[in-house]
């Protein structure tokens, strides 16, 4: 028999069950419940303080997440995770990833699998989803596998991985951070690496083969084809296609983009190539070609104007209105780049469907409801925009510094490497590589803002908060030994599986990151009474907190799939269930294992 809870443990179950109802039933967003919870808590403890403490103890405790290194290193990895898709670094995987779906959707999807793995190990999950999730909508609507059999599996992926390091989630560094205020010894960035990595080659069959299966088909053949470009290829000195016929060349590096009256001799320095070709694919004959879409002193131009305003270029479609000064002109004519410091890549006629002449179309007369592929600084689009009565379209996209890519891979390497052979804590060796990002440009200042996310930063500072009430207060130690009497009888194995299976059910009906701050010190309670160690208890706890597959709620990234799948809810609980239990299964016999338990 248990003794009764104190005044100050109910009020602090109750803030925690009133935190998880908030996040659960999102009728407010989770930055209120997170202030509101940090507020209750100072309030609750200025007023009514922690026997033997004094009312300010109280606000100290609940605010000092926000100057958690847990926070601070949460931060700094998401500044480098922005300089990686700032600089267009994890850009040439995307296009493996392509190549590899054409030759066979088989392999190209185990291959993206095990790279979304792969990348969210070191960078946050979401940046790894959205990364992957225009590749596979793209793909799906070019042939290959539909799009809502691909995502979940993915997401799944993405999740597994990012389960993988201390440095993969920020509820991995929660709940690492707070165990180890708790007396834990710190555990290095690939301390937990092994044990996840077999358990996700267990999973792996069901993810590739099994999951798209329990999916449903939800592609809607919308009969539009992509809007498509006119533009002129201008090779430069060091183009791949110098020698060779372009068809010839094209056919094998771009496939999607159709050449406009062909050249039947082999390709030179400074020659034009017209083609007909989506944006996406028009970049990818850019890159196979080595070419521009504009006159290089055009383009310096336009990066000179970057570097003054200190803005990245962008890319955006833009319509021709009806009260235009462009209509009758050409872009030759136009004094465009003059004027605004902007470049045309291509045209789309939006009259009739032209055929093709033998003069060059990228020099007709524009007409109302032309669109304009342009690039530039957003001010200087946003200029154009206003005086020459354009419409810009959605879609615009942030035009990768691709000359940094190596450079922020390799400070993203660096700081992993530090921190992964201890030679110097994470929190150090995250907060010294995003300095070094906004240092070498990587990441620019009046971009952080970009980086780091609101939401993040209030929730796992209300996630400390309500951790070291729970402990504080002496909930954490009267739910193990609530928890206990139902796990006396079981094995080392039975108890492991049961604080996994706790800790999920949290996770997927609300906040994982509060499920780890509740769920961290609960471990630390149910050690003592079960004569267990630590370690393998708060591992449990970790894993629990990242096998949230089973409800679109559960983590940011379900949401972020939903419509892009046209998903219900029973399609997360139809592959999730399945898949918690698998890896719970697992990992609990792993950590068995590992820990000599039996």
């Amino acid at each position: 028999m248990i003794d009764a809870p104190s005044a100050h443990a109910i009020a602090a179950m109750l803030v925690t069950v009133a935190m998880f109802y908030g996040f659960a039933s999102g009728r407010l967003k989770v930055e209120i419940i997170s202030l509101l919870t940090i507020s209750v808590i100072a309030l609750g403890l200025y007023l009514y303080p922690l026997p033997g403490e004094r009312p300010t103890d109280g606000l100290k405790l609940a605010f000092e997440g926000f100057g958690h290194y847990a926070l601070i290193t949460i931060c700094a990895l998401m500044v480098m995770g922005r300089g990686l898709v700032a600089t267009g670094a994890l850009d040439p995987a995307a296009r493996l990833l392509t190549r590899l779906w054409r030759f066979n959707r088989g392999l190209g999807f185990l291959t993206t699998l095990v790279l979304a793995m792969i990348m969210s190990m070191m960078v946050n999950d979401t940046p790894v989803l959205v990364l992957l999730l225009p590749i596979m909508v793209t793909l799906a609507s070019r042939g290959g596998m539909a799009a809502s059999r691909t995502l979940i599996p993915i997401n799944s992926a993405v999740l597994i991985g990012g389960m993988s390091t201390t440095i993969g989630t920020s509820t991995n560094l929660l709940v690492v951070s707070i165990a180890t205020d708790l007396g834990m010894r710190p555990m290095g960035v690939f301390y937990f690496t092994p044990l996840v990595v077999i358990a996700a080659l267990v999973a792996l069959p069901f993810i590739w083969l099994v999951m798209p299966r329990l999916l449903p088909d939800n592609s809607v053949q919308t009969g539009h084809a992509p809007r498509r470009f006119y533009a002129s290829l201008r090779l430069g000195p060091r183009s791949p296609a110098l020698g060779q016929l372009p068809a010839a060349f094209l056919a094998r590096t771009a496939p999607q983009v159709e050449l406009v009256g062909a050249p039947e001799t082999p390709a030179a320095v400074d020659d034009r190539i017209a083609v007909l070709a989506p944006h996406e694919a028009l970049e990818d004959a850019m890159r196979a070609l080595g070419a521009t879409t504009a006159p290089a002193a055009l383009l310096d131009r336009v990066h000179a104007a970057s570097r003054r305003s200190r803005e990245d270029l962008a890319v955006v479609e833009m319509s021709i209105g009806a009260d235009s000064t462009l209509i009758g002109k050409r872009i030759a004519t136009s004094g465009l780049a003059e004027t605004h410091d902007v470049a045309v890549m291509g045209v789309h006629h939006a009259r009739t469907a032209w055929e093709w002449r033998d003069d060059n179309l990228l020099e007709a007369p524009l007409d109302e409801g032309d669109i304009l592929l342009v690039t530039g600084t957003m001010a200087d689009i946003t200029a154009l925009a206003r005086s020459e009565s354009l419409l810009m379209l959605d879609g615009a996209k942030e035009v990768p510094r691709t000359a940094k890519a190596s450079l922020a891979l390799a400070i993203m390497a660096g700081s992993v490497g530090l921190a992964s052979v201890g030679l110097l804590p994470i929190a150090i060796s995250a907060l010294a590589g995003a300095i070094l990002m906004f240092v070498t440009g990587c990441v620019r200042f009046d971009k952080v803002g970009r980086a780091l996310s609101a939401k993040v930063i209030v929730l796992v500072a209300a996630s400390i908060a309500i951790g070291r009430v729970i402990l504080e207060s002496g909930a954490a130690e009267w739910l193990g030994q609530l928890i206990a009497l139902g796990l006396h009888h079981l094995p080392a194995g039975g108890a492991l599986a049961a604080v996994m299976v706790f800790v999920t059910i949290l996770t997927n009906f609300a906040s994982n990151t509060t499920a780890a701050a509740v769920g961290t010190p609960i471990a630390f309670s149910l050690a003592q009474k079960l004569s267990i160690p630590v370690e393998p208890l708060v591992l449990a706890v970790l894993f629990g907190c990242n096998l949230c597959y089973a409800t679109p709620v559960a983590y940011q990234t379900n949401m972020l799939i939903m419509t892009a799948g046209d998903y219900k809810f029973g399609d997360y609980t139809r592959t999730g269930i399945p898949l918690v239990l698998l890896m719970i299964v697992t990992l609990s016999a792993l950590l068995v294992f590992k820990y000599g338990l039996y």
